[in-house]
């Protein structure tokens, strides 16, 4: 599912919210997600799961077209954990 997918449900399953008032809310909250991941803070949305940031420490790798060793720098990926409830709902006989 896209963002502008995600929009549309919720458009559709809350009508009496316009779909701009919608779409702005989604926006706002992934961009919080983002700027706290950017600060160095782990998010937490409980029964769902918890973003972090993941620091990979700098490395000698491989330029696949040459073969030659080329260090990579030090960088920080976002991670993903799933909660125990989402892992629940994945692994049952019965998906709603």
């Amino acid at each position: 599912m896209i963002k502008s997918e995600l929009v549309a449900r919720l458009t559709a399953r809350y009508p009496h919210l316009y779909h701009r008032d919608v779409e702005r809310i989604v926006t706002t909250v992934l961009d919080s997600i983002s700027k706290a991941l950017a600060d160095g803070h782990r998010v937490e949305l409980r029964g769902f799961g918890a973003f972090s940031v993941k620091t990979r420490p700098s490395r000698m790798g491989r330029n696949p077209r040459t073969g030659e060793p080329v260090a990579v720098g030090q960088k920080r990926a976002p991670f993903f954990r799933t909660g125990k409830e989402l892992r629940e709902r994945l692994n049952t006989d019965n998906p709603e």
